[in-house]
């Protein structure tokens, strides 16, 4: 049987039963976590039967919690998949580190890291309730997600651009390597003209992630395969435009590579369309939303445009 597809004579996959399941098994997790950090909180020792039963609880456990996981079918929908094996990692992880602090502990008294471990397994075990419960609220979650480190990344490059004409002005100064007089840690003008287009494309980056964000969480369903299908492939694009942008803002910084910061910004311009493209021809982009995608694409062309202008000559 392939994986996480349903075998012959398996009942219909439902979504609320396996959350049932997910969250019984991860429930049963915590609770042996529990009972294995008590048996070792303090001597005398667990018998070597105890010990045996302890063990084979907290293998059924993990087990049970894997076997469940392996239940939603990839048709269900990849994002929603990684985000739940991602928690089923932590559960698993968590009782391992537990498991090893308490082989490598000595049993005087309950220790420091035994009880950050159990609480590390609780902790990772409570999740299940917070995790998205079909494809796209787990879309709405990795968009929104995409969006916080966009946002980050544009405020400290606005915040660079304003700080003056020295990016590394908090940098202490260093007699040998001389920060201060290079006149490779200061932005020309002609710089501060080509990262104006930049700064465009990263503005236009945060607003296509608002605006499809708005659009998946007014107008995605995860009722039908292409419906589930088109919102991953959002997903997975979206997934693209932070490190896109993280890399046009680094080549931003001074000494400035006029060719670098040109390949970098046609990197994110073609993410950013791509992201435009798959957006309008998806469920989640009715008649009511063409416009913003019209005007997002023409604001990419238009700083993509300029930049290519402002590195013609210095290529």
């Amino acid at each position: 049987v392939a994986e996480g597809e349903p075998g012959e004579g398996r009942e219909p996959f439902e979504l609320s039963r396996f959350w049932d399941a997910l969250g019984q098994t991860f429930q049963v997790t915590s609770q042996e976590a529990t009972k294995l950090s008590l048996a070792f909180s303090r001597p005398p020792l667990p018998s070597a039967e105890d010990c045996r039963k302890l063990s084979e609880d907290v293998q059924n456990a993990i087990l049970a919690v894997a076997t469940v996981y392996y239940w939603l079918p990839k048709g269900q929908g990849t994002t929603l998949r990684k985000m739940v094996r991602d928690a089923t990692t932590e559960v698993v992880e968590g009782m391992i580190q537990l498991t090893d602090t308490i082989l490598n502990a000595p049993v005087e008294s309950l220790s420091q890291e035994q009880l950050i471990s159990t609480g590390g397994v609780w902790e990772a075990c409570e999740q299940v309730s917070n995790l998205p419960r079909d494809n796209q609220a787990a879309v709405v979650s990795a968009l929104a997600a995409c969006l916080g480190v966009v946002k980050d990344a544009v405020e400290e490059m606005e915040h660079a651009l304003v700080e003056g004409q020295d990016p590394y002005g908090d940098i202490m100064e260093d007699e040998e390597l001389g920060f201060r007089g290079n006149r490779d840690t200061y932005w020309s003008e002609a710089d501060r003209q080509l990262l104006s287009s930049c700064m465009g494309l990263m503005k236009a980056s945060k607003a296509c992630l608002k605006k499809v964000l708005a659009a998946v969480k007014a107008h995605g369903k995860a009722d039908s395969p292409e419906q589930i299908a088109q919102l991953d492939d959002l997903a997975d694009i979206a997934n693209e435009i932070s490190p896109s942008v993280d890399e046009l803002a680094l080549s931003m910084y001074p000494p400035v590579n006029p060719l670098a910061v040109r390949l970098n910004a046609a990197k994110l311009a073609s993410v950013l369309k791509k992201v435009l493209e798959i957006s309008k021809t998806s469920h989640v982009c009715p008649p009511s939303e063409e416009g913003w995608v019209q005007f997002l694409s023409g604001a990419v062309d238009h700083n993509m445009n300029k930049v290519k202008n402002f590195t013609q000559g210095q290529l």
